[in-house]
């Protein structure tokens, strides 16, 4: 069964979007559902700072995980 992102997953960006500076790959939180399947999700430098939001759809995005999950 594939995790449904929520509010406040960690992501990674799936696609290039260059004209926000985005690379695949990068890291982002989600900090909104605009509709299902379509998140506002930050990007932060290391000193924690915005530096893009980005709606994306859940396709153009991996969720992240910290601990161990059953496969």
């Amino acid at each position: 069964m594939m995790e449904k992102i929520k509010m406040l997953d960690v992501v990674a960006l799936m696609k290039e979007v260059p004209d926000k500076g985005l690379k695949k790959g990068q890291v982002g939180t989600v900090v909104e559902e605009w509709a299902p399947g379509v998140f506002e999700v930050e990007f932060s430098n290391k000193q924690g700072q915005a530096i893009a939001f980005l709606a994306a759809e859940e396709k153009d995005l991996l969720l992240l995980h910290f601990e161990p999950v059953a496969a």
